[in-house]
């Protein structure tokens, strides 16, 4: 209790789910909080100031300190607009924690360019619209912890979540980059990647959810059934990484889901095959399979009972 006491905070999309229980636990442990969450739908539509005053209430309720903020992250002005009330309400900017979300799932093949903008817009844009005013002043400042919210989908791939799915994956390449370019100003980047029950994972079909179970690693089945994740669960580490004990942790991406916590691989070479001079189609028709793909399982392979597949083996 009180590890961040004097601190203040923005917290996107925090009107309900994760982002709730992370601004809970920020002002139970003494920080002040931006409550924002402009009260839209699963898919970004509408507008209701009712989630954000909510937990602002909450928040108070329990002896702590915090406002509302409706605004989007999907704009500049938004994004610039919280950080300043951050500011004006606290004094300064300690933390910022990029929780925000929406879906919008479809199959590449059947994507519309609105439903790949707006979820790029809120998510990867989002990140950038909080972090480039948030980043000059925690720079000015010598200290500030950020944390952004990737994706198993953007790290693994989810099957019909495209333009989720890059967004997620460029929030990963973005946290390892700003935590390069603020780490020599004591300021942090990191990123959780979370498995938790919420509003937005209860709007996935019941057809798309076995599909996606069929794609599951056995890290990640046995992660899911360790414990029922929930938002609550995510809160700790997040909470954790804008701490003064989380000083030298930097640029690194966490799964977070029920009780288990693991630190995402980077992303670096496993299997090398080399040369002198330039390969021939030949030699890699050879070597990549039973070498550099050696023990490498395709995430989708084509059904068996797909006809003349080209290049795979005929049944014996």
């Amino acid at each position: 209790m009180g590890r961040l006491e004097g601190r203040s905070a923005v917290v996107t999309g925090a009107g309900r789910g994760i982002g709730r229980a992370v601004a809970l636990l920020l002002a139970e442990e003494g920080a002040s909080v931006v409550v924002n969450d402009p009260g839209v739908s699963v898919d970004g539509t509408g507008h209701d100031d009712g989630p954000a005053a909510q937990v602002v209430e909450e928040i108070k309720a329990a002896g702590g300190n915090a406002v509302a903020n409706t605004d989007t992250v999907a704009t500049s002005a938004g994004g610039e607009a919280m950080v300043t009330q951050c500011v004006d309400a606290f004094g300064k900017i300690d933390i910022l924690i990029n929780v925000a979300g929406i879906l919008r799932d479809r199959m590449i093949f059947n994507m519309s360019h609105e439903e790949w903008r707006a979820v790029t817009d809120v998510h990867l844009k989002g990140h950038f619209n909080t972090i480039k005013p948030a980043s000059i002043l925690m720079r000015q400042q010598r200290s500030g912890r950020i944390v952004n919210f990737s994706s198993i989908s953007g790290l693994r791939g989810i099957s019909g979540q495209t333009n989720y799915g890059a967004a997620k994956a460029a929030i990963a390449g973005l946290t390892r980059v700003v935590g390069r370019d603020l780490g020599r100003y004591g300021v942090t980047c990191n990123a959780i990647a979370p498995g938790a029950a919420t509003r937005m994972t209860a709007t996935v079909p019941d057809a798309a959810r076995q599909l996606r179970a069929a794609t599951q690693t056995q890290q990640q089945t046995a992660m899911s059934r360790s414990v029922t994740p929930t938002p609550a669960h995510v809160a700790p580490m997040t909470v954790w990484l804008c701490t003064d004990d989380a000083w030298n942790v930097n640029g690194k991406i966490f799964h977070v889901a029920g009780g288990s916590i693991s630190l995402a691989h980077e992303e670096d070479p496993i299997h090398t095959i080399e040369k002198t001079g330039q390969w021939t189609v030949q030699e890699l028709i050879e070597l990549v399979p039973n070498q550099l793909m050696h023990g490498i399982i395709n995430p989708a392979p084509p059904p068996a009972d797909l006809d003349e597949v080209p290049g795979r083996p005929a049944p014996v």
